[in-house]
């Protein structure tokens, strides 16, 4: 991946894990201290997204980092709080050249990978993964109306999360533990559409509330929608990527719009420093995110993230910890 960006005329960088805030992703954040700053709040970050649109609007046209993220969440098949993750921007570029180069991209490391079992992993499960293109695309707000036979209301309303959650209930569907509007349109995807994507499958046009930090438009049926895509691959996540919401007021919109839907896994707060930013002119720009470690699992055929970390996950590196040190205890 990253030979394949630096050809592209990517330049490589590394930006801050440690911030004031850790915006870029709806994602609960790890909170800590530092010596040199006893009165400031510390948070690690939960994506690079917001410094690496920073340098684009610095100049650097093309951008992107490899990098640890921290997301204080739960542990799971597939997540891990500490995880890798490559992100990439580009400017004077839209979503469907995104696509477009994603699918590049994908076709490239599914035929190397390919290639790679035959000849040197014969003993390894051959990799099955279809990289035939275009990859089939679903429209997230049709298909689940069409899944369901019921039509979202008008998401925008006040009433929109008391009317969402009227839809669980008439199809029988169990509410996560937040009912906050994500929350629930988020359940609805994992329900009807991500069991869609066994074969790679792009998840188009979001509600704009998933999507807080992408440029939105009406759609035809008159909901405000996200320019933005998701790739999965045997039903899971492996790609996100959206045009960047370049408009300064828009953004304060939209971090206002989020703040309504605090929960305890949403704390991002207005990052008035990125707004700023920002009223310098951040030219039309699009970007790309990938979670390495469930690009990994994806490529060598295997449904838990333990088996592609060097530890394991943060379970077992507290357990390490933990063994070590009782057999001090019990040696002295």
């Amino acid at each position: 991946m990253r030979d394949f960006l630096s050809a592209k005329g990517y330049i490589e960088v590394q930006t801050p894990i440690l911030a004031n805030l850790a915006g870029g992703a709806v994602a609960r954040a790890f909170d800590t201290e530092a010596v040199e700053f006893p009165e400031r709040h510390i948070q690690l970050r939960t994506a690079p997204e917001l410094w690496l649109k920073r340098l684009v609007l610095g100049g650097l046209e093309k951008v992107f980092e490899i990098g640890q993220c921290f997301r204080n969440e739960g542990l799971d098949k597939t997540h891990n709080p500490e995880f890798t993750t490559c992100e990439f921007y580009c400017a004077y570029t839209g979503l469907k050249e995104m696509i477009e180069y994603s699918e590049l991209l994908f076709i490239e490391l599914i035929d190397r990978t390919k290639e790679r079992f035959a000849e040197q992993l014969k003993s390894l499960p051959a990799c099955t993964i279809d990289s035939t293109a275009p990859f089939r695309r679903l429209d997230f707000i049709p298909e689940i109306e069409s899944a369901m036979n019921l039509q979202f209301p008008d998401l925008q309303s006040p009433d929109a999360e008391a009317e969402v959650i009227k839809m669980f209930q008439a199809r029988d569907i169990p509410l996560p533990s937040s009912t906050r509007l994500p929350r629930l349109l988020d359940r609805l995807a994992a329900h009807y559409l991500e069991p869609q994507c066994q074969s790679p499958t792009w998840i188009i046009h979001h509600p704009e509330c998933l999507s807080p930090l992408s440029k939105s438009f009406i759609s035809p049926t008159n909901q405000r929608i996200a320019a933005r895509a998701e790739l999965f691959i045997g039903g899971k996540e492996i790609v996100n990527t959206y045009e960047e919401e370049n408009s300064p007021f828009e953004q304060r919109r939209k971090f206002e719009m989020q703040a309504q839907y605090r929960d305890d896994d949403n704390r991002m707060d207005i990052d008035e420093s990125y707004l700023e930013a920002l009223e310098w002119g951040l030219p039309p720009t699009s970007g790309w995110g990938c979670g390495i470690d469930r690009l990994v699992m994806l490529l060598a055929g295997t449904d838990r993230i333990n088996d592609v970390l060097t530890f394991g996950n943060l379970r077992n590196v507290i357990s390490l910890g933990k063994s070590g040190r009782d057999s001090v205890r019990s040696s002295s």
